[in-house]
């Protein structure tokens, strides 16, 4: 069963992205105007600028770093190794032309420019609190068991360290890993959510680099607003409003929380709402929907969304799923 949430968390994040990336950077009232209700996979418009390079039902650049950091596990068999998961990324970044387009955040850019000129990641200062490292932490969530939360953290923390070192965007990536890992060993949402807080707080005040705002109060305050909402529609403005769906760590990690609950963990419902929320629509998208396949698997995923996504992008997921799953066995046996 394990496996098949693996695959679930995998093709979660990529559905998840692929259906917020023809909204994503566009205000809520913009969203509105222009898509009416997104509950299908569409190409991204001529007119968004971030989005204007994709196809329907393409992923963008989380899902392609997702894979990146996959990639680098799967050359490293298993072992987290900072420098070669930046030379995936960056040759990603260079066949996608990343650099001349409006797909990589600001950390990520400065960062990657950095290992192209030759600098280790170790030297690297990397302590923005864009979401880079959240949205890209899935295959790690498949791959780490949480039983040592301290080592957990630390594994994390190495993984992101190519483009993200700060407290918050390491947090952000803890919190999203380990919801994702708890679910494949087959917890439920409701005790993973209440736990959660205490993790991102917990992460956030390891190694203090910056004077963010506390992730865990920024969880809360989202699940409360969610919870108390009437209806999906306010909740959704309400989220979006309060809590913020931009693409720092203290807004979009908390809001893609918040999403798995409003949809109730359905992965497909979940991606919808993603989409149709406004701001950094693929990249929400993308986590809370890596969190839901991960907690039903991949058979909840809708077969139709799956066999378009498999058609357009021409990925064998199986392959990623079968390696995590062996690695996540290997360090369970530890």
């Amino acid at each position: 069963m394990k496996y098949e949430r693996i695959l679930g968390a995998l093709y979660g994040q990529a559905v998840g992205d692929a259906m917020g990336m023809p909204s994503e950077l566009w205000p809520r009232a913009r969203v509105k105007a222009h898509f009416g209700w997104i509950d299908r996979f569409l190409p991204g418009p001529a007119e968004n600028s971030a989005a204007c390079y994709f196809k329907r039902a393409e992923f963008t650049d989380d899902t392609s770093m997702a894979l990146c950091l996959a990639d680098a596990l799967l050359e490293c068999d298993g072992q987290i190794d900072p420098d070669v998961i930046g030379r995936h990324i960056l040759a990603w970044a260079e066949r996608f032309d990343a650099f001349n387009k409006n797909v990589l955040g600001p950390t990520s850019k400065i960062a990657l420019r950095a290992i192209r000129d030759g600098q280790p990641v170790r030297e690297l200062e990397n302590n923005g609190v864009t979401n880079g490292a959240a949205m890209r932490v899935s295959p790690l969530g498949c791959m780490l068991p949480t039983a040592d939360l301290e080592r957990f953290i630390d594994d994390i923390t190495l993984a992101s360290s190519p483009t993200h070192k700060s407290d918050l965007a390491i947090a952000g990536a803890v919190v999203v890993a380990w919801a994702i890992s708890r679910a494949i060993d087959g917890e439920r949402w409701e005790s993973i959510v209440e736990a959660l807080p205490a993790i991102a707080r917990h992460a956030q005040e390891k190694r203090v680099t910056t004077f963010s705002a506390s992730l865990a109060a920024r969880l809360e305050l989202a699940l409360k607003t969610v919870r108390e909402a009437n209806g999906v529609e306010s909740a959704s403005e309400q989220l979006y409003q309060l809590v913020g769906a931009g693409t720092s760590t203290i807004e979009s990690v908390p809001c893609a929380i918040a999403m798995v609950e409003l949809a109730q963990t359905d992965p497909n419902r979940c991606a919808v709402l993603c989409a149709n929320l406004g701001g950094d629509t693929d990249t929400i998208g993308a986590m809370a929907t890596a969190i839901c396949g991960a907690l039903h698997g991949v058979d909840a995923i809708d077969p139709a969304l799956k066999a378009e996504l498999d058609g357009v992008n021409n990925l064998d997921f199986t392959r990623y799923a079968s390696a995590l799953r062996e690695y996540r066995q290997q360090r369970e046996a530890l």
